[in-house]
């Protein structure tokens, strides 16, 4: 069974803030949510699992 993340989870995951979440996803840069009733949206695990895996990571010290 898929387990599903509402924003706020999506939020600490990515790191990302729930109005950038929602640009991203709208210009394709982001997976979209799914919607479970009227009202309710989240991700998929595994959308967040090969998102997080592709990502660039910044910030960091280069490879060497």
């Amino acid at each position: 069974m898929n387990r599903f993340f509402r924003v706020q989870e999506v939020e600490c995951i990515t790191g990302l803030s729930r109005s950038s979440i929602y640009r991203l996803a709208a210009q394709g840069g982001f997976p979209k949510p799914v919607k479970l009733s009227q009202r309710s949206s989240a991700w998929r695990e595994e959308d967040l699992k090969k998102l997080v895996e592709t990502r660039p990571v910044s910030g960091g010290e280069a490879d060497a």
